[in-house]
């Protein structure tokens, strides 16, 4: 028997199988563990570049310190809250009408600097004042006296001080006193 010839290449048949299709399947979401996972890694290499980021500004305290490395900027954060108004209180009060205070009137000075002329009993207080002393290198000096008029005959009594010193004023004398420290009554 003879062969029937065919030129050129036999096709190839597959054997027909017929394969069951899965039904089509939803859209894909991703799992909540893969987003935790993806997100949690990203925060833990922000973590780590932060603790870097801070360490390196340790140092450079440490070198500011020390004076080789420039102070970096300064960051002010300003918050404003809103305030309530204050409540509004009013009350009446009736208030008796106090008497004034009775002042011991006004006299004649106790104390009183060491350079003037003064009317005992009208400017200054009469009593036993005292004095540390002059108050320059060239001495202190007082004269008790009858009247204003310095004339030389006025003069009750007076002397030129090097140290601390007293003297007695009576009412109605005049003092003079040149060149002293401050003049305190003592009696």
């Amino acid at each position: 028997m003879s062969t029937p010839h065919h030129q050129g290449p036999v096709p190839y048949h597959a054997p027909q199988h017929t394969v069951p299709i899965p039904p089509a399947l939803p859209p894909h979401k991703p799992s909540r563990g893969k987003a935790w996972l993806t997100h949690g890694a990203v925060g833990f290499v922000a973590l780590l570049i932060g603790t870097g980021i801070g360490s390196s500004g340790e140092a450079d305290a440490d070198a500011t310190t020390s004076g080789s490395a420039k102070p970096g900027p300064t960051v002010t954060v300003t918050e404003t809250a809103k305030a309530r108004p204050a409540p509004t209180v009013t009350k009446t009060v009736t208030a008796k009408p106090k008497a004034p205070k009775k002042t011991a009137p006004a006299g004649p000075a106790t104390s009183f600097d060491g350079d003037g002329e003064y009317l005992v009993g009208e400017d200054i207080a009469a009593g036993t004042y005292k004095t540390a002393g002059p108050d320059s290198s060239f001495g202190c000096y007082w004269e008790r006296s009858k009247d204003a008029s310095g004339e030389f005959g006025s003069i009750i009594a007076n002397n030129n001080l090097n140290g601390p010193g007293r003297v007695t004023l009576n009412k109605g004398e005049y003092f003079k006193t040149n060149r002293c420290a401050e003049w305190k009554r003592v009696g």
